[in-house]
């Protein structure tokens, strides 16, 4: 209408409603809905941006979750397809990420170890120790976190969080474990073969603290699934995707995850004890959780379970 009536200005609005089939009354009403759309918009588009303080990469499906009350109490109706097309319209849907650094290196010279833990079955703590490094973002580049995790209880036993990938990080978490742990007999270490694990420092290390030494051997990740997963859980539940200003801010953050994550989340796997707890225990720890039969696709009971830690390794998603 805004552009029909400066080219027809002897025309009247119910003429030019009537040139579409509307009425008068019905151009009105369009514009009602109109600016009550627009109003809103704006409203929502006010509690993203207060949401988004707080949870910068929050996807569409929880903010829907989360403003749905406050649009309920002022009888707005906006379904979630429509607030992707809003939030779309003005820039604020997360850009996924896609650059993901490499952390491991396995093209070396150094002797790279068999995987020697396939079919040992986990009776106790302090019996295999696993080792991986993952990426934390800062705003002035990628440091690198290295984590020990005890494979029976899943609990963090060392860590360290380093500006570079060479060896000092990845040494400097297995001697926090050996510390507050010590090697006990027996001891395994499982890692994969980047040259972290396999550099003569670490090796040395390993075999003066009596420890044995294990790898990957065909890149499978599912080799070392424990320590992926624990990767997972400390990133998608404890914040360590987010981007920190800088080291320290990022270390800070890591002590606050590594502590939540040993004493407060239960675990499936461990029979939804803490890891702090199932540390404590020995035995076997009873999984809350049915491994698939993969032929069949049909829930094992606990008695058709095969508990080794290869078929730890393989369920280690769902602990």
């Amino acid at each position: 209408m805004s552009v029909l009536t400066p080219m027809y200005p002897r025309s009247t609005k119910g003429e030019l409603c009537g040139l579409f089939g509307n009425s008068r009354q019905a151009w009105y009403d369009s514009q009602k809905r109109h600016a009550s759309t627009e109003m809103q918009e704006v409203f929502i588009l006010k509690l993203i941006k207060e949401l988004r303080k707080e949870h910068k990469r929050m996807g569409i499906e929880k903010l829907h979750l989360l403003i749905g009350p406050t649009l309920r109490e002022h009888g707005i109706k906006f379904g979630r397809d429509k607030l992707y097309f809003l939030l779309g319209a003005h820039g604020l849907l997360v850009k996924r990420r896609k650059y993901r650094p490499a952390t491991t290196n396995s093209n070396h010279i150094y002797r790279k170890y068999p995987n020697i833990v396939r079919d040992l079955k986990l009776e106790r703590p302090g019996q295999l120790w696993v080792g991986d490094i993952t990426y934390i973002r800062t705003e002035l580049g990628f440091v690198y976190l290295s984590l020990i995790t005890d494979a029976y209880s899943k609990k963090i036993v060392g860590w360290c969080l380093w500006p570079d990938l060479t060896s000092t990080g990845a040494l400097n978490a297995l001697r926090m474990a050996v510390d507050a742990e010590g090697a006990k007999e027996g001891l395994i270490h499982h890692s994969d073969r980047g040259i972290q694990y396999c550099c003569t420092d670490y090796v040395v290390f390993l075999e003066g603290a009596k420890i044995g030494i294990s790898m990957t051997e065909n890149g499978d990740p599912y080799e070392n699934a424990v320590a992926e997963r624990v990767n997972g859980i400390l990133k998608d539940e404890y914040g360590l995707e987010a981007t920190f200003a800088n080291y320290l801010e990022a270390n800070e953050a890591v002590k606050t995850a590594v502590h939540k994550y040993n004493n407060i989340r239960p675990h499936a796997s461990c029979n939804y004890l803490v890891p702090a707890e199932a540390h404590k225990q020995t035995g076997e720890l009873k999984k809350r959780w049915y491994k698939k039969d993969k032929q069949t696709g049909t829930k094992m009971g606990e008695g058709q379970q095969n508990d080794t830690v290869a078929h730890a390794f393989e369920n280690a998603k769902v602990t």
